[in-house]
């Protein structure tokens, strides 16, 4: 048993340091999105599509068509439909997991 107790601290933990070192996402990873405002024609297939209703599409102005996307990122279930679903490509998955919030209003996001 000694022999394991010695053995053991010349080995590389097996845990990882996630605060201090960053851990690598998958290329395919799918966590919160980002919203292009020029791409977007408005036509609220995404947020239609959406299962968790987590989405909502505003027109900013009348005289333009400038629209404007809210997530709830307390709603999301982080599928990727929305993401599928718009034929323009206005709404794309990053790599940021790091959501966590103590307030509820907070997730309430303005893209």
């Amino acid at each position: 048993m000694l022999s394991m107790v010695f053995g053991s601290q010349f080995k590389k933990p097996n845990t990882v340091l996630y605060p201090f070192v960053k851990p690598e996402v998958v290329d395919r990873f799918r966590a919160k999105l980002k919203f292009d405002q020029e791409k977007c024609i408005g036509c609220k297939i995404c947020m239609r599509d959406c299962p968790s209703f987590a989405i909502e599409i505003f027109r900013v102005s009348e005289t333009e068509k400038i629209f404007q996307a809210v997530v709830r990122l307390d709603r999301c279930i982080y599928c990727g439909q929305c993401v599928d679903s718009c034929p323009k490509d206005a709404l794309v998955q990053t790599k940021d997991f790091e959501l966590a919030h103590f307030n509820r209003e907070s997730l309430r996001v303005e893209i």
